[in-house]
């Protein structure tokens, strides 16, 4: 991929994951944990070709210039997102997957000082509250989530939320649970909305409840479809017209306006200006 397709998908994560974020030029000049990715991927590939002090100078300079500490040795994957970014430490040999995201104060560091791998591995689409410590050559596999200022020291398992000190698992994915948030997100995409953050361990009762909305209105038509089904086969003619989309009003629509505009300031954006 080419500089400037990875500098639009960065820029595209970061609208996805920060409704804070109103436009491409402001995400290009005020975003320090975007500016610390790039100077990292620059001196990790001089580190890569045994330039180590000038990689060591980059990454120094680029702590000093976001106030996010990146060690040059470090691995990271695609679309990672760094919220906000003061006070980030990731040590050298830190692994770092695809869609993952770190808020500030968070540390990924070792816990001694043998050669080797001692610093943490994050597998894709990781979670990291402000202020979490993850400690040692340990690793938090796919779709993980650590509260803020938790320390983690053990591995922790898929799509399994960890809090406290030491971390310990709050949230353990069960099939139900699985099969509960996939029908959500599908239901979310056909009626317009995005459930943001509704999953059977969010204490918000305000997505909770959207979360029930949608749960119902998945039975409902599953219903309607077989009761259908069931009439025309005994000769009704009924259900032969197509059911009318749900109308969610005006939230539904400021949303999808909303929405066009950022992809709108998006394609316009011309990284080479």
């Amino acid at each position: 991929m080419g500089v400037i397709s990875r500098l639009k998908e960065d820029i595209n994560s970061i609208y996805h994951r920060d409704p804070a974020a109103r436009s491409a030029i402001e995400i290009l000049l005020n975003y320090p944990g975007m500016h610390a990715i790039w100077l990292h991927r620059i001196s990790h590939k001089l580190w890569k070709r045994d330039w180590r002090f000038l990689a060591r100078c980059l990454s120094t300079f680029s702590r000093w210039l976001t106030g996010v500490e990146i060690h040059p040795g470090a691995t990271i994957g695609r679309r990672f997102f760094i919220d906000h970014g003061m006070g980030i430490v990731i040590g050298e040999t830190a692994e770092i997957g695809d869609d993952c995201t770190l808020y500030h104060g968070v540390t990924l560091g070792g816990t001694t000082w043998n050669a080797g791998k001692r610093h943490p591995t994050l597998e894709n689409n990781v979670v990291v509250g402000a202020g979490a410590k993850i400690l040692g050559p340990i690793t938090m596999k796919e779709g993980s989530r650590v509260g803020s200022n938790s320390v983690v020291v053990k591995d922790v398992p898929e799509h399994t939320t960890v809090v406290g000190i030491p971390g310990r698992a709050v949230a353990q994915p069960s099939s139900q649970s699985k099969e509960t948030s996939e029908r959500r997100s599908a239901m979310a995409k056909k009626y317009g909305f995005d459930a943001y953050a509704v999953a059977p361990d969010n204490p918000d009762p305000v997505a909770n409840a959207i979360g029930q909305m949608l749960d119902h209105m998945h039975l409902m038509d599953s219903k309607v479809q077989d009761l259908c089904q069931e009439l025309q086969r005994l000769g009704g003619n009924v259900c032969t017209d197509k059911l009318p989309e749900l109308d969610v009003g005006e939230f539904s629509e400021a949303e999808a306006a909303a929405a066009e505009k950022r992809q709108k300031v998006l394609d316009e954006f011309d990284p080479i200006i």
